[in-house]
């Protein structure tokens, strides 16, 4: 039968929620009261039969791109699903980095693609290794996907690589699609989008994970032209209109990007010194460190991550992602970003479950 379901995300819905939640993936919401939101001019229709004209300006001058590149969808895991459905058709073969973000596995799966995989390794900084993408590729690959920042463990792939992985789709004419949701938590030089390498990469985004609106479920897809037409066509059968208000808003919170990100970054990188802190005193996890990124992706050295969880949770009401949803059962994904006190205590609280495991 067709995959029809995420287990994460019912996880993620049902379960990871607790007085120290490190199982977050995103930043803190931002307080709406902070937003410099004229509620006059809020309407709750308006012309937005495939995007909110000024929404879809703002998304494309921020990357540098034409208007018609830009395909507005309900966060990224809708523009992620919008993008697959439209280029791959049942039976085509996708090339999915491995560990990957289990929903994206989902919607393969769901769209009875074939799917196969390349590896990131741990001892190599969980980098792209393009000898392995090319190793990979057949005559039937249709798509390759890559998470950038990847998810979960906030490694970043540099031009150079993907520059490559963009030459091996061009030889053997398939697409790139890059998940650069996380990217803009590489708060100093911040690399621009991935789309600027080539017309066979297609990239999906949204504000819901370093910019703390994620309630606007503000996503969007950048892609050739004629691709994003046929994905705005695509998306007649899935949400039809998006929701008007919530493009105003989204539009307001275009406008002030910046008090958006640095507000979420101050407490960010307390929370990644806390973290880097914590690490290396202790010898029972181990993770790949990086300097930016709004998760850290934890080895746990001996003994099963799915039994600590549910102890730290049931014991120490402390959360964090366990590493099966990434398909890495003994690590677990830790979120920063939130609140830095509530964090700290969370990070003890891991030290405490270690010491009496």
């Amino acid at each position: 039968m067709r995959h029809k379901h995420s287990d994460y995300m019912h996880w993620s819905k049902t379960q990871s929620r607790a007085r120290f939640n490190l199982a977050t993936s995103g930043v803190a919401p931002f307080p709406f009261c902070e937003l410099p939101v004229n509620l006059k001019e809020l309407e709750i229709n308006g012309d937005d039969s495939y995007g909110y004209a000024p929404l879809q300006q703002a998304i494309a001058a921020y990357h540098g791109v034409d208007p018609e590149c830009v395909v507005e969808s309900a966060g990224t895991s809708m523009a992620n699903h919008l993008a697959m459905a439209a280029i791959l058709e049942p039976g085509d073969e996708v090339l999915i980095e491995h560990p990957a973000y289990g929903p994206i596995l989902d919607v393969a799966w769901y769209l009875e693609a074939n799917v196969k995989r390349f590896r990131r390794v741990e001892e190599n900084g969980w980098a792209v290794d393009p000898a392995d993408v090319r190793r990979c590729v057949t005559s039937k690959t249709r798509l390759i996907v890559i998470t950038n920042l990847h998810n979960p463990t906030s490694a970043l792939t540099s031009d150079s690589v993907l520059r490559e992985i963009g030459d091996i789709a061009r030889s053997i004419g398939v697409r790139v699609l890059v998940d650069e949701v996380y990217l803009d938590a590489v708060y100093d030089r911040t690399p621009r989008t991935s789309f600027h390498l080539g017309p066979q990469f297609v990239v999906t985004s949204s504000l819901t994970k370093v910019y703390g609106v994620s309630g606007l479920r503000c996503g969007w897809i950048l892609a050739q032209p004629d691709l994003a037409w046929k994905m705005k066509r695509l998306n007649d059968l899935y949400s039809a209109t998006p929701v008007y208000p919530g493009e105003l808003l989204s539009l307001c919170a275009f406008q002030h990007l910046n008090l958006l990100r640095e507000g979420a970054r101050r407490i960010v990188d307390a929370d990644r010194k806390l973290l880097r802190d914590f690490l290396t005193k202790q010898s029972a996890i181990s993770a790949v460190w990086t300097d930016w990124g709004t998760t850290s992706f934890v080895k746990l050295r001996d003994g099963s991550a799915d039994i600590f969880l549910e102890r730290l949770r049931s014991e120490f009401d402390t959360s964090a992602v366990p590493g099966r949803f990434f398909e890495m059962p003994d690590h677990f994904r830790i979120g920063m970003g939130v609140n830095t006190e509530m964090f700290a205590e969370g990070l003890n609280r891991i030290g405490r479950a270690l010491i009496s495991r």
